[in-house]
């Protein structure tokens, strides 16, 4: 397939920009050759510069409140706004406008589930136009959405790996999932629990048997297995900044098959990269980046497997993934912008 970038820059905002997911948002669009950005809110920053509230981003663009913000010649809108901040100006938006929304607010098709996870959904009507943005999986449904939700870190380290083996019936449907976040995940708000001398040589289980993410993985591993699935997911802290490892435990499967399946999954996707060598699944190989390595190995059992998937929850769990979506939706090379290589060491 031939890309080209268009003659007239793509018009963007991002709604929340002095987050960390705002910020990363803006690392890969800043420099991005088909989008420019126009503004950026900060409802907390306003009236301060971006390079005062992220100096590594050098920009002299100034934060807004979104009430300042004129959208009608807006072709795309980041929104990376809390949960529930943002879905009554989201559906006030004009349709001309395409909605990247980092948030959970449109990720479960079933708004009664939503609200059981999450509490009140204030934009009924547009949740139905939402398409999941799980880049490799919905391409399809991307390119032409008005509002794509854009998945969880968790729910993006554990299905890129899942949704393969599932759609071929290679695996059981009892699946258990252990993952692991650096604390960026939490977002840049105050809070007490995350500052460095709670986290540092410190390494916790949170959110046993409720976390929110939870519904999204079932939702997408049950679709995708086109029936139930028994799920146990256990989310934990490490004393990190960013990167996520996710360990998944299949029974049921036969290894050279599983092998063989994500390799030809992705053969042909650009930021996920399958291994056999399970030295290669460490979060330092794709801190920074828009990818994910994955990899199968032999379990302690004849019939288990092992699934190891590192990303960068703030990347490939994040705003790296939603850059890629709105390069799939404008027919842009998926990995313009992202051709980023992680640090190392």
């Amino acid at each position: 397939m031939t890309f080209s970038i268009p003659a007239k820059p793509l018009r963007a905002v991002v709604l929340g920009g002095s987050g960390y997911t705002g910020a990363e948002v803006l690392r890969f669009l800043l420099p991005h050759p088909a989008f420019h950005v126009v503004a950026v809110t900060g409802e907390s920053h306003a009236g301060a510069s971006l390079g005062d509230v992220f100096p590594h981003l050098g920009s002299p663009l100034t934060l807004v409140k979104m009430g300042d913000v004129a959208f009608d010649d807006i072709d795309v809108v980041f929104s990376c706004l809390p949960h529930a901040a943002g879905q009554a100006m989201m559906a006030s938006l004009p349709t001309s406008c395409v909605i990247v929304d980092l948030s959970a607010d449109f990720r479960l098709r079933d708004v009664a589930t939503y609200e059981q996870w999450y509490g009140p959904h204030l934009a009924k009507v547009l949740q139905k136009e939402a398409v999941y943005g799980l880049s490799e999986w919905y391409a399809d449904d991307i390119r032409t959405a008005r509002l794509i939700a854009n998945p969880g870190c968790y729910p993006t380290a554990s299905l890129l790996p899942l949704i393969p083996l599932l759609r071929q019936g290679l695996v059981d449907t009892d699946i258990i999932i252990d993952a692991k976040s650096g604390i960026s995940g939490a977002g840049r708000k105050a809070n007490v629990t995350l500052l460095g001398a709670e986290r540092m040589e410190n390494f916790s289980a949170y959110g046993l048997g409720h976390h929110r993410h939870y519904p999204e993985i079932m939702q997408e591993c049950q679709a995708a297995a086109g029936q139930s699935i028994r799920l146990t997911f256990t989310p934990h802290l490490v004393p990190m900044v960013r990167g996520m490892l996710a360990t998944l435990y299949v029974r049921g499967g036969d290894l050279g098959a599983i092998q063989k399946t994500l390799e030809e999954a992705y053969n042909d996707a650009p930021f996920v990269h399958v291994t056999h060598k399970a030295e290669h699944l460490a979060t330092k190989y794709v801190s920074g980046t828009n990818r994910c390595h994955l990899g199968a190995f032999a379990g302690y059992h004849k019939g288990d497997v092992i699934l190891v998937s590192v990303i960068d929850n703030l990347g490939k769990g994040a705003a790296g993934q939603a850059v890629q979506n709105a390069n799939i939706r404008f027919g842009l090379d998926p990995t313009l912008g992202l051709q980023t290589l992680a640090a190392y060491p």
